[in-house]
C-alpha cells in the first residue's frame, strides 16, 4: 500500500510540474518545419503568395514598437517591441516579426481582383518618407501605388500610443470606367521553428489559430499542415468560412492576429463570408490567411478598406478588449477552465496589492485554503499511517517472507486502528486539476515577465538567477519527506530521499514565479501536516480514538 501511495504522489506531482501538455506534448517540429526555418525558398512561392523579396524599407518609430515595412510590397517585415527584453538576452528588446536568416515572420495585405490575382503584383508602392517618430496619439504612414487599371491605390499603416494594435487600410479611387469587385487578403507568414528560450520543461503551442463562432478556438498544428502538402488534400481541421472572429500565430507570451471583427463594432466581412485558409506554402512557410469580400467599388467613386492586426504581448486585460474571446489565444492548453479564472483572482490580488510576486504568494494562500478540506483529509490520513509505522515495521519483520501473511496482518491493523490506507489519494488526485490550471496561469502569463518580486528577483518569468527558490524549494521537499509516513521498503525509501533532489534541479529552469508558487505551497503544506502529525501523536499518546 506504500508503494501505491508513493506512485500516487509521484504522479501528482510530475503532472504538476511538467503540466497536462508535457505528458501529451504536442509534436516536435518535422524535418519539413527545420528546412523552412532554415531556407526562405522565395523564388519558389505560388503565384497567389505574396513574395517575401526585400526591398527599400520604411522605418517607423512609436513608444510601444519599431516596425519596419517594404516599401515594395507594403508589408510588415520586421516588428520590435520595445518594452519587452529578448527571451536570450536581457540587453536586446524582443522581436516579434523578422525576414532574415533567422526565421520569417511577417504580416502582408494585398488586394485581389475577382479571379483572386494580386492586383499590384510587380507595382511597388512609394512612400514620402523613409522614416517616422510617432509625435501624438496616432502615426499614419502611406505608400502609394501608380495607377493600375484605373484603379489608384493607397496602403495606410496607422499606429497608436501605447498600443500594439495596426490599422492597416487600403484607399481605393476607381476611375477605370465601370464598377470594379475586390477581395481583401490578410495574412501571417511564419517558418516552423520554434521562438527562442523554448526548452522541456518551458514548451508552449507555437502555430496557427483561428477563432469563430462556428468552430469556437482553434489551433491547427504545423505537422498536420505538413500532412495536408504532403497528400495534396486539405484535411486539417479548422472553420474555412466565417462572418466574424479572428486568426493568426501564437508563441509564447506573444501573439500575431488579424481582427475581423473588432469588439463592439462591424465585422470586416459585412459583404458575405470570409474564407479562412491556413496552409504550408509551396516555399515552406506556414500562412494563416483570410480572403474578405469587398462591396464594389463604383466607376468614379472610392472606398476604404480597413483591417486591425493586434501583434504585441498576450496580456489579458488589453486583448480581452480588443475582440470577442481573444484573451483565447492566451493559450492555457486543455486546463483552460480552471487556469483562465486563477489568472483572473491573481490579476485581481495584482490590482490590489501592486506586486506580481506578492500576488502570487497570497493566491497560493487563498487557494490553499479552499482546498482545506481535501488536504486535510489527505495529511490526516498520512499521518495516522505515520504512527502506525513502527507497527507496519515489526509486521514486516514478524512475516518476513511470507507476503500473503504479512498482507493479512496488515489489513487486520488498519481495521482495528481505523485506518484507510488510500484516503489520502483520493482527496489529493482531486486536487490536481486545479494545481495544473494554476501551473499554466502562471506559466502562460506574460503579465510576469520582467515583473519583479523583491531582492534579486527582477523578472518572474525567468529562472531564479541565484537559485536560491529552487534550493528552498529542495529544502522544503526533504522536510515534507520527514513529515510523510516512512516507507517499509528500502528501494522506496531511496526514492523519497532522491525525489527532492531530482524535481529541485528541474525547478532550476523553471521561472522564478512558478517556483515562488511551489514554495509557499510546500510551506504551508509543512505547517499544515506538522499540525496534523502532533495532533495524531496527541491523541494516540492520551488514548484517544483517531477519526
Amino acid at each position: 500500500m506504500d508503494f501505491k501511495r508513493l506512485m500516487a504522489f509521484f504522479a501528482i506531482a510530475l503532472a504538476i510540474l511538467m503540466g497536462w501538455e508535457q505528458l501529451f506534448p504536442s509534436p516536435k517540429p518535422t524535418p519539413a518545419q527545420q528546412q523552412a526555418a532554415q531556407q526562405q525558398q522565395v523564388a519558389a512561392a505560388a503565384q497567389t503568395e505574396a513574395p517575401l523579396a526585400a526591398a527599400a524599407p520604411i522605418t517607423v518609430t512609436t513608444d510601444t514598437v519599431k516596425a519596419v515595412i517594404d516599401e515594395k510590397s507594403g508589408d510588415l517585415r520586421q516588428l520590435t517591441l520595445l518594452k519587452y527584453e529578448a527571451n536570450g538576452d536581457e540587453q536586446k528588446p524582443f522581436v516579434l516579426f523578422n525576414d532574415s536568416k533567422a526565421y520569417t515572420y511577417v504580416a502582408q495585405s494585398e488586394l485581389l481582383d475577382a479571379q483572386g490575382h494580386n492586383i499590384l503584383k510587380g507595382i511597388s508602392f512609394t512612400a514620402p518618407q523613409k522614416q517616422y517618430t510617432l509625435q501624438g496619439d496616432t502615426l499614419e504612414v502611406r505608400l502609394s501605388a501608380p495607377e493600375t487599371n484605373g484603379l489608384k491605390i493607397d496602403k495606410v499603416y496607422t499606429f497608436t500610443k501605447d498600443s500594439y494594435l495596426i490599422n492597416v487600410r487600403f484607399d481605393v479611387t476607381n476611375s477605370s470606367g465601370h464598377p470594379v469587385n475586390l477581395n481583401a487578403n490578410y495574412n501571417v507568414v511564419r517558418d516552423g521553428s520554434e521562438p527562442e528560450g523554448q526548452g522541456y520543461f518551458t514548451h508552449s503551442y507555437v502555430g496557427p489559430v483561428v477563432y469563430t463562432p462556428e468552430g469556437d478556438f482553434q489551433k491547427v498544428e504545423f505537422s498536420d499542415l505538413d500532412d495536408d502538402a504532403k497528400s495534396g488534400k486539405d484535411e486539417a481541421e479548422y472553420v474555412r468560412r466565417t462572418q466574424s472572429g479572428w486568426l493568426g500565430m501564437i508563441e509564447h507570451h506573444f501573439m500575431a492576429t488579424w481582427i475581423l471583427q473588432p469588439k463592439d463594432q462591424a465585422s470586416v466581412c459585412a459583404a458575405g463570408e470570409c474564407k479562412i485558409d491556413i496552409k504550408r506554402r509551396s516555399d515552406n512557410l506556414y500562412s494563416a490567411s483570410v480572403s474578405v469580400p469587398l462591396t464594389a467599388v463604383p466607376a468614379g467613386g472610392s472606398s476604404a478598406i480597413a483591417a486591425n492586426l493586434y501583434a504585441g504581448p498576450q496580456t489579458t486585460s488589453v486583448i480581452a478588449g480588443i475582440a470577442d474571446n481573444l484573451q483565447l489565444a492566451k493559450d492555457y492548453g486543455k486546463v483552460h477552465w480552471f487556469a483562465s479564472p486563477l489568472f483572473w483572482l491573481l490579476n485581481k490580488l495584482h490590482d490590489v496589492i501592486g506586486n506580481w510576486g506578492w500576488a502570487i504568494v497570497a493566491l497560493t494562500v487563498i487557494v490553499k485554503a479552499v482546498l482545506y478540506p481535501l488536504t486535510n483529509a489527505s495529511y490526516r490520513s498520512m499521518a495516522k499511517m505515520r504512527a502506525v509505522a513502527p507497527k507496519l515495521q515489526a509486521i514486516k519483520e514478524k512475516y518476513g517472507d511470507d507476503r500473503m501473511a504479512q498482507q493479512q496482518a496488515m489489513m487486520q491493523m488498519y481495521k482495528d486502528e481505523k485506518i484507510n490506507p488510500l484516503g489520502g489519494c483520493l482527496p489529493m488526485l482531486l486536487q490536481i486539476p486545479v494545481f495544473i490550471g494554476l501551473y499554466w496561469a502562471l506559466f502562460a502569463s506574460v503579465e510576469l515577465r520582467q515583473a519583479p518580486w523583491l531582492g534579486w528577483i527582477h523578472d518572474l518569468s525567468r529562472p531564479d538567477p541565484y537559485y536560491i527558490l529552487p534550493l528552498i524549494m529542495a529544502a522544503t521537499m526533504f522536510i515534507q519527506t520527514y513529515l510523510n509516513p516512512p516507507p517499509t521498503d528500502p528501494m522506496q525509501a531511496k526514492m523519497m530521499k532522491i525525489m527532492p533532489l531530482i524535481f529541485s534541479v528541474m525547478f532550476f529552469f523553471f521561472p522564478a514565479g512558478l517556483v515562488l508558487y511551489w514554495v509557499v505551497n510546500n510551506l504551508l503544506t509543512i505547517a499544515q501536516q506538522w499540525y496534523i502529525n502532533k495532533s495524531i501523536e496527541k491523541q494516540r499518546a492520551q488514548g484517544e480514538v483517531v477519526s
